[in-house]
């Protein structure tokens, strides 16, 4: 990925969309710097996955500009995109019928052509892929015979065997047990801090946005509601504006970042 010193890996210009005529995004701008963690928070409907989805062009069409390392998005051949940009789904329960091994493998499809061979690059780069996730040992195994935190690594050891330098990452913790969820994060982690990988991740849980990320972004109503730190989105009236409901914050006994805390019902909620 080349980019000249102190470019974007992603810029957002005054960009909206619709959906048969509903504007789901509207006049949405921000920059996402090289190497940088973003997380996108916002209630149900804010246009979230429809934003990620618009950053990878599986959507496509819109009014306003999105720039990939300098270039516009559409200028992009399909291939040269998905060696820059990796994108793993919302789990919806939908499982291929594939071997880990041949399904990470298929994230190499960027380099390989209707009538190359696989070749070392390619394994190499699955053996990396399924070594960093810890996923290893599920190469043999049908994709259907894992949990579903498993299945969760092996689709973010796919896009990192695309050699993408971008991860867009849409409820990557979704329906997972507390152990696959810190699996995902740590692993999240070590590829944003020790491999450089820039990522952007949907969630709903504003915590752990906080606590991992660099910025955060809300959307609200297809709009940026808040673009900055975890500290500065950490204020009950910030979160008030966003969400439309009160809040009660903690400071977090570790690094005293201020978090939610789930409020108490009260005699007459029983």
């Amino acid at each position: 990925m080349s980019t000249t010193s102190g470019e974007p890996v992603i810029r957002v210009s005054d960009f909206s969309f619709r959906i048969a005529g509903k504007e789901i995004l509207r006049d949405v701008s921000f920059d996402v710097a090289d190497g940088e963690y973003l997380s996108i928070v916002g209630p149900n409907g804010a246009g979230k996955t429809t934003l990620l989805k618009c950053l990878d062009r599986l959507l496509t069409g819109g009014s306003g500009r999105i720039e990939v390392c300098g270039r516009p998005l559409q200028s992009y051949r399909q291939k040269e995109l998905a060696r820059l940009i990796g994108y793993v789904p919302q789990a919806d329960g939908h499982i291929l019928p594939f071997t880990v091994g041949q399904f990470v493998l298929m994230g190499r499809y960027p380099y390989l052509s209707p009538f190359s061979s696989i070749g070392k690059d390619d394994r190499r780069a699955v053996a990396e892929a399924l070594e960093m996730t810890g996923t290893s040992e599920f190469a043999d195994r049908m994709l259907e015979t894992l949990s579903g935190g498993e299945r969760q690594k092996v689709f973010i050891a796919a896009a990192m065997a695309q050699g993408a330098k971008i991860l867009l990452l849409d409820e990557p913790t979704s329906f997972l047990d507390y152990h696959h969820q810190d699996d995902i994060r740590a692993l999240l982690a070590r590829a944003n801090r020790k491999s450089g990988v820039t990522v952007v991740s949907v969630t709903h849980d504003v915590n752990r946005a906080a606590l991992e990320s660099r910025r955060i972004i809300a959307l609200r109503r297809g709009s940026i509601a808040f673009n900055g730190t975890p500290r500065e989105i950490m204020n009950p009236e910030t979160l008030q504006e966003i969400y439309g409901s009160s809040f009660l914050l903690v400071d977090h006994p570790c690094v005293g970042l201020p978090i939610i805390a789930p409020n108490v019902p009260s005699e007459g909620d029983a």
